[in-house]
C-alpha cells in the first residue's frame, strides 16, 4: 500500500488499483486531497494497473467541497482545484467508482469524472448548486448530460433534488447497484482486467475523443460563474440556509 496525503492506494494480483480517500464521514474534498487521488492513479499506471477502483473511507463517498469551512474560494484556489480534476479525466485507466451514502454537488462532479459508478439503492446523488445559488462546478457542464441526457442534466442542476440509488440507476447515472458497493466496482473493474489492456486503452480513448478539451473549457468557466455568483446576496442566503438545515429565501440579487 502507498500512500498519498489522505489517500491510499494498493494494487492486487489482478493488477487493479483500489484508491481510497480518508477524510470520513463526509470526505470534503480540497486541492490536497484531489492531488493525493491524481498522484494515486499515475502510481497505479507506472505499476502496470490495468483499472482502477475509487472509493472512500466513512458514511458518504464525498460532500464536495466544505462551505462551512471556506466559504468565498478565490479564483487561484479553484483554478489549482478544478486543474487536478482535468488531470484526473485525462488519465489513461478505466475508473470505477464505488459511491455508498451520498455523492453531493462537488462530490457528484468527482463520481462523474470516472467511466462507471457503483451505488447501492439507498446512496444519494444531489448537484444541488442552485441550492446553494452558484454555479454547477467540477466539469459537471459537460460530463452530467454526456451520461443522462441534456433534459435529465437539466432537471437536476435546476432544482438541486436529490435521487437516490434506483432512480440514478434507472436514468443511467450509475451502471450497478449493491449492497456492498466497493466490492461490486472490484468485481466490474475485474472484468474490464480481463479484456485485452491495450484495446480497454484504445476503446476509451475513442469513447472521451475530445472530452479533455470540453472538460477544460467547461470548468473555466463554470469557475467564472462560480466566483461570479459568489458575490451574491443569494450565495450568502444559500450557505446559510444549507448550514442551518432550512429552505433558502432567495430574492434573485
Amino acid at each position: 500500500m502507498e500512500t498519498f496525503g489522505d489517500v491510499t492506494i494498493s494494487l492486487d494480483d489482478a493488477q487493479v488499483a483500489e484508491v481510497e480517500m480518508h477524510r470520513p464521514p463526509a470526505n470534503y474534498f480540497d486541492t490536497a486531497l484531489l492531488s493525493g487521488i491524481v498522484e494515486a492513479v499515475r502510481w497505479a499506471e507506472g505499476q502496470g494497473g490495468r483499472a482502477v477502483v475509487l472509493c472512500s473511507e466513512g458514511r458518504h463517498f464525498c460532500a464536495g467541497l466544505d462551505f462551512g469551512d471556506i466559504s468565498r474560494p478565490d479564483l487561484d484556489a479553484l483554478r489549482t482545484l478544478y486543474d487536478q480534476a482535468i488531470a484526473l479525466v485525462s488519465g489513461p485507466l478505466p475508473l470505477v467508482v464505488a459511491v455508498q451514502g451520498a455523492a453531493i454537488g462537488g462530490g457528484l462532479g468527482l463520481a462523474m469524472a470516472g467511466d462507471l459508478r457503483v451505488g447501492t439503492p439507498d446512496s444519494r446523488y444531489s448537484a444541488n448548486f442552485a441550492r446553494l445559488g452558484f454555479h454547477q462546478g467540477f466539469g459537471l457542464s459537460v460530463t452530467l448530460p454526456a451520461t443522462i441526457g441534456r433534459q435529465a442534466a437539466s432537471a437536476l442542476l435546476f432544482t438541486g433534488r436529490r435521487i437516490d440509488g434506483n432512480e440514478a440507476l434507472r436514468i443511467g447515472l450509475c451502471d450497478r447497484l449493491s449492497d456492498d458497493p466497493r466490492a461490486e466496482a472490484h468485481a466490474l473493474a475485474e472484468e474490464i482486467d480481463r479484456s485485452a489492456p491495450l484495446a480497454v486503452r484504445s476503446i476509451r480513448g475513442t469513447l472521451r475523443h475530445g472530452l479533455v478539451d470540453s472538460y477544460a473549457a467547461a470548468v473555466e468557466h463554470e469557475r467564472a460563474e462560480q466566483l461570479r455568483l459568489m458575490e451574491t446576496e443569494d450565495f450568502t442566503e444559500g450557505i446559510a440556509a444549507s448550514l442551518e438545515r432550512r429552505d433558502p429565501r432567495f430574492q434573485g440579487r
